[in-house]
Order: structure tokens, then sequence, then C-alpha cells
């Protein structure tokens, strides 16, 4: 038996979050200023979008482009942002941050968590810059802020799906097995194409993330709900197995 695999979609606005989940999607990532990768949206974005779906949501908690969270005083202004979006009712989040060396940074992701304070949260695609990936994991499993850790966004490779594919295959083979440091669900996301799915589905990984895919009119228009549908479709196909 199949489990129905996770599929989640950016949404920037109320409008892609209707259309997201009339085309199928489990939950929602929430954004803004897709320019800058995606960072955190406005408090009033998320209680707009809040009140239009009854589907899950993530919402990132970053402020710049790139994956360092800034100093001091750049980190206070993250948690306010965070502490308003818990007191809007936000209940998950998207962050991860490295150092200039690339390992995570733990002081920020505490200051972040002991915020949300057991939030279930991702750690996203810092993890395809760190310099070891599999460091990084192990230093998260072991630090106590990052309770709530449930998933890594992931595309297994700095350069997209892919590169990464292989990665994915042998992190989830981990996963699997249950060994330290992969317990968190991987959701791959970054490049992904439907092409991709088969392999990816064989392989037994079972959480996936679109942005772009979910808009064949680029950044500049909504999400379209025949282009979730597709994806819904192609993650409800029968799975077939690994030879």
């Amino acid at each position: 038996m199949n489990q129905r695999a996770l599929l989640e979609v950016i949404a920037l606005g109320p409008e892609d979050a209707v259309a997201a989940q009339a085309g199928g999607a489990d939950r929602l990532e929430l954004v803004a200023d897709m320019a800058a990768d995606g960072l955190t949206p406005p408090r009033a974005t998320f209680a707009a979008i809040r009140a239009a779906v009854d589907i899950p949501l993530r919402v990132m908690l970053r402020a710049a482009d790139g994956f360092a969270a800034g100093d001091a005083v750049d980190i206070a202004a993250l948690c306010a942002q965070a502490r308003a979006l818990r007191a809007e009712g936000a209940e998950e989040f998207v962050l991860g941050f490295l150092t200039p060396q690339g390992r995570p940074d733990l002081a920020a992701v505490k200051a972040l968590t002991e915020v949300i304070d057991g939030c279930r949260w991702t750690f996203h695609r810092a993890i395809d810059r760190a310099a070891d990936r599999g460091a990084l994991r192990q230093e998260l499993a072991g630090s106590a802020g990052a309770a709530g850790l449930d998933t890594y966004l992931t595309a297994g490779s700095a350069d997209g799906v892919d590169a990464g594919l292989a990665t994915l295959v042998a992190e989830q083979a981990r996963t699997a097995a249950g060994e330290p440091g992969y317990a968190p669900r991987i959701l791959v996301g970054g490049g992904l194409r439907l092409d991709h799915l088969p392999e990816l589905r064989a392989a037994g990984l079972d959480a996936f993330h679109i942005g772009g895919a979910a808009r064949p009119g680029g950044w500049s228009a909504p999400v379209d709900a025949a282009a979730v549908r597709e994806w819904r479709a192609a993650l409800d196909a029968p799975v077939a197995s690994r030879v």
C-alpha cells in the first residue's frame, strides 16, 4: 500500500493559497519577496491566508537573501517577527542559518526556536550550502535549540535536484535505517520536475515542495490550480518498486 505523498506549495498570498489547496496541496510554505528567494511574510498576509484555507501553513523566518542570520540586531528583529506570527496563530515554521564556515548557526537557530517554543519546523535549503551536510545534521540533532525540527527541505545539492538525486536517495536510505541525525523527513525541493518523481518515489521519498512549477506564468502570476493538480495526480500514481 502506497502512503499518500505530501505536496507543499509556496504561497505569497490568499489567491495562491486557495488555488494550491484546490489543486490538492497538503501544506503551504508562506513567504514574501521571491526575488530574494523567500523572506518572512507580513503578519497580515499570514492572517489573510489562514482565513482563506484550512491546510497546514509553514511560515518562513528569514530576513535577507542568503543563509546568514546577520548580527544580534538582525536576529532580534527576526525573533520579534516570529513572536508576532505566533501571536497571530502560526504553528509551523521554516528557518535555517549557516556560519561563514558553512556550519549550522546554532545560536541563531536557538534564538528563534525559543520564540516558536516547540512548534514544528523545517530546516530549509541552507543544508545544500553546508560545508558538510552530514555534520550539519549531527550538530543539529545534538542541539537543544533544534527542538521541533521535523523536516529538511533539500535538493541534495546547491545546484538542484538534477545534481542531487543520488544524495537524496542515499539520505533517504539512512533515514529509513534510523541513523542518528536522519530522523527528520526529507522534503525534496529545488529544481524539482515531474520526471524526477519516479526515481525519488521508488527510493521511498514521500514529501515534495514546489514553487515555480505551480506557476506556469512565472512568479508574477498566481499559483495555478491545474498545475498543482498535475503534481497531485503524479504523486498519487502507484509507485514502482526498485529492482
